[in-house]
C-alpha cells in the first residue's frame, strides 16, 4: 500500500499566538487529505532554533522532513506551501525540494496563496467580506512583508485588484518593499483621511504586525499616523485565520505538481 504524507511549508513564527493561524491552515489541509499522513517544516533558520531554544520544540526545515520521509519508506509527498507571493521564500522552498524528486515515487508542490488573477480576486473579495464599512474620512491600509523580488509586484496588483471591486480607500503597503509607508500617506493626504484601519497582509500576526504594524515605538505606522494626527484602529488577525484563505490553498494543494 502506498505511503502518502502531506507537508505543509511555512516561513514560520516565534510568536505562540501568531501561531494559531498556520495551525488553522494545517488543520484545513489535514481535512482535506484524510488518506495523507500529516507533517509540518519551517523554512526560516531563525524561527527554529528560537522555537528549539525557548520551547524545547523541534521543527524541521523542508530537506530535514525529506528525508525522514524517505527512511520511513513514504513514496507519495504532497508538500503545500504557506507563503502568501511566490517570491524568495518559495524559490528556496523549489530549490530545496528539487533533489528530492526523484527519491519519491511521486513530489507535487502546492502554490502560495497568490500565484495567479483569480487568486488577487479571491483574496480581496474575502477581505473586504471582513472590513468594517469605511465612512468617507476613513481608510483601511493592509501591511505586506515585501521583498526585493520581482515577486514584490504582488502587492500592487492586490491594490489593483481592490480598486477593481470599487474600493477606492483601501491601501497596501510593505515593510521591506514598494509601495512602502510614505505611498499611503500621500493617499492618506489627499483623500483628507481622519481614521486609518491598519491589518497585516500576511499569514500569520507575528513579529512584523505586533511591532513594525501596531508598536507603541516611535517607529511603528500605528505611532507614525497617530503622531500625524490619524485616529487608528489595529486589527491583528493573520490571513491563515480566514476559513477562505484555507480554502484557496487547499485548491493549490489539490492542483499541486
Amino acid at each position: 500500500m502506498s505511503k502518502k504524507a502531506l507537508v505543509v511549508v511555512s516561513f514560520g513564527t516565534t510568536y505562540p499566538d501568531a501561531r494559531r493561524a498556520i495551525e488553522q491552515l494545517e488543520n484545513t489541509l489535514r481535512a482535506a487529505f484524510p488518506d495523507h499522513d500529516f507533517f509540518r517544516a519551517f523554512t526560516s533558520g531563525m524561527v527554529i532554533r528560537k522555537i528549539a531554544r525557548e520551547e524545547g520544540v523541534t521543527i524541521p526545515t523542508p530537506e530535514e522532513l525529506m528525508e525522514q520521509l524517505a527512511a520511513a519508506g513514504y513514496d507519495e509527498v504532497l508538500c503545500q506551501s504557506l507563503h502568501v507571493i511566490f517570491g524568495q521564500e518559495y524559490e528556496k522552498l523549489l530549490a530545496q525540494l528539487a533533489p528530492y524528486r526523484t527519491r519519491f515515487r511521486r513530489l507535487a508542490v502546492g502554490k502560495p496563496l497568490l500565484w495567479d488573477t483569480p487568486d488577487y480576486l479571491a483574496l480581496t473579495r474575502t477581505l473586504l467580506a471582513r472590513m468594517p464599512r469605511l465612512a468617507e474620512d476613513e481608510a483601511f491600509v493592509y501591511m505586506g512583508h515585501g521583498t526585493e523580488h520581482r515577486a514584490n509586484a504582488a502587492y500592487a496588483l492586490v491594490e489593483n485588484s481592490f480598486r477593481y471591486a470599487g474600493a477606492e480607500r483601501v491601501y497596501v503597503a510593505t515593510v521591506e518593499g514598494f509601495p512602502h509607508f510614505d505611498y499611503v500617506t500621500a493617499r492618506l493626504h489627499r483623500r483628507q483621511v481622519e481614521k486609518v484601519y491598519l491589518a497585516p497582509l500576511m499569514i500569520v500576526a507575528g513579529d512584523h504586525a505586533q511591532n513594525d504594524l501596531a508598536g507603541e515605538d516611535d517607529e511603528s505606522w500605528k505611532s507614525r499616523l497617530q503622531a500625524e494626527g490619524y485616529q487608528v484602529e489595529t486589527i491583528l488577525t493573520g490571513l491563515g485565520e480566514l476559513p477562505a484563505v484555507g480554502a484557496q490553498f487547499v485548491a493549490h494543494a489539490r492542483a499541486a505538481e
